[in-house]
C-alpha cells in the first residue's frame, strides 16, 4: 500500500526523487500520467494494469465520454524507470498539464502515488472540507 506525503524539489532536468518507501512498491518499471485532480499519477505495473483493465471495458466506439477519458490515460502515459539515485524525469508536457514548479509534493494514495505542485497541494488541503468527503460518499457501504 502505497501511503504517505513527502516534499521533494524538482531539479534543473524536470527530474524527481522517489523516496525509497515508494520505490519499494513501485518496483523497476512504472506507469506516469495525467490525473483528472490536475495533478500526476504514478502507478506500478500491477496496479496500472488493473486500472487499465476497467479502462478497457468502456465502450470503444458508442460513447464519446469514454474515448476521451481513455485518450486522456493511454494518451498521456509513460514508462518510467528511476536511475541509480531513485530520480525520475518528467517529461515537460506532463509538467506544464500539473503546473509543477519546483517545489512538489508526492503523496501515495493507496494503488498510485500522485504528484503535486506544493502550492496546488496546499491549496487543495484548505479547500477539502472533511464532512463534505463523508456526504460525498452516502450510500457506498463505507
Amino acid at each position: 500500500m502505497l501511503m504517505g506525503t513527502f516534499s521533494h524539489s524538482l531539479d534543473a532536468k524536470g527530474r524527481i526523487i522517489i523516496p525509497a518507501r515508494f520505490r519499494e512498491d513501485l518496483g523497476e518499471g512504472f506507469i506516469m500520467t495525467k490525473n483528472v485532480d490536475r495533478c500526476l499519477s504514478i502507478y506500478p505495473q500491477e496496479a496500472w494494469k488493473q486500472f487499465t483493465e476497467q479502462l478497457e471495458k468502456l465502450p470503444k466506439v458508442s460513447n464519446e465520454a469514454a474515448r476521451r477519458l481513455r485518450r486522456f490515460y493511454f494518451g498521456n502515459s509513460t514508462v518510467c524507470e528511476p536511475d541509480k539515485q531513485g530520480r525520475v524525469l518528467i517529461p515537460q508536457p506532463l509538467r506544464t498539464f500539473a503546473e509543477l514548479t519546483k517545489d512538489i509534493v508526492l503523496v501515495g494514495v493507496d494503488d498510485h502515488i500522485e504528484v503535486w505542485d506544493s502550492e496546488a497541494w496546499t491549496k487543495y488541503g484548505e479547500e477539502t472540507d472533511a464532512d463534505d468527503l463523508v456526504s460525498g460518499l452516502s450510500g457506498l457501504d463505507l
